[in-house]
């Protein structure tokens, strides 16, 4: 049976790589790499460089196009068609090298985190046996940037998306929310008087950007600095901690 490896790699700095997901890296039989498009090859470029650095010999690289997600019958059923286009890629690339049994892709952070490959994964037919390589999640990332912990002493917190705290506001009643996936800067819909924020963007990389204070006073900050740095890169990865404070 063929098996394919979802390898999580941190957010772009190839330490972040654990031994095992090297090994499976070296050991792959053929490595998928997505494109997604005009101003982020940077996004594939940064997968080769992790590949040729681990690897005196790398596998093969089969390069697929993402397809573009549409949104006109709704985010949850766009997601569903969008997550099925990419499985027929995923599909396409592996039939075009029928010779690997050893297929892997390069997931940032790690696929159990607002990640979908599992569930593209899961799309594949004939299904081939699938392997998870955990890692350094975004989360995980941000706090160590910021030398702080995710929770308060002996307190839960959520991890959501821009989106549902754009829609349905703070999750109660917990005081610590991560949030990701956010391309609107959500954290405006909220009373900023009433929060703090440790906020990075390329967590982990070189061009690591990292803003930490009460939410009104760098809220601003935020935005110029993240509209910049995507304009400047062409892309982002960018991700905040908020925290409510008593009272």
């Amino acid at each position: 049976m063929q098996e394919l490896f979802l390898i999580g790699i941190g957010t772009g700095n190839p330490d972040h790589v654990t031994r095992e997901g090297t090994r499976a890296i070296r050991n792959a039989d053929l490595i998928l790499i997505p494109r997604k498009g005009s101003g982020k090859e940077d996004l594939a470029g940064l997968r080769e460089q992790i590949i040729t650095g681990l690897s005196d010999t790398p596998p093969p690289l089969a390069h697929f196009d993402i397809p573009k997600r549409r949104a006109d019958d709704g985010y949850l059923q766009g997601v569903e068609e969008w997550h099925d286009a990419i499985a027929r890629r995923w599909q396409e690339a592996i039939a075009d090298h029928p010779e690997a049994r050893r297929v892997a892709l390069l997931i940032w952070g790690d696929p159990s985190l607002y990640d979908s490959s599992l569930r593209i994964a899961g799309r594949l037919d004939p299904k081939p046996a699938i392997r998870v390589v955990p890692g350094i999640t975004a989360l995980q990332a941000l706090t160590a940037a910021h030398a702080i912990p995710i929770n308060e002493l002996g307190a839960p917190y959520v991890v959501t998306t821009g989106r549902r705290i754009r829609d349905e506001g703070w999750p109660d009643p917990v005081t610590s929310v991560a949030v990701m996936l956010d391309g609107e800067c959500s954290f405006r819909s909220l009373d900023a008087d009433r929060y703090d924020i440790w906020w990075g963007a390329f967590v982990g990389m070189p061009e690591q950007i990292l803003i930490h204070g009460p939410l009104g006073a760098v809220s601003q900050q935020i935005i110029d600095t993240r509209a910049a740095a995507r304009a400047e890169h062409g892309w982002i990865m960018d991700i905040y901690l908020l925290r409510r404070r008593a009272g």
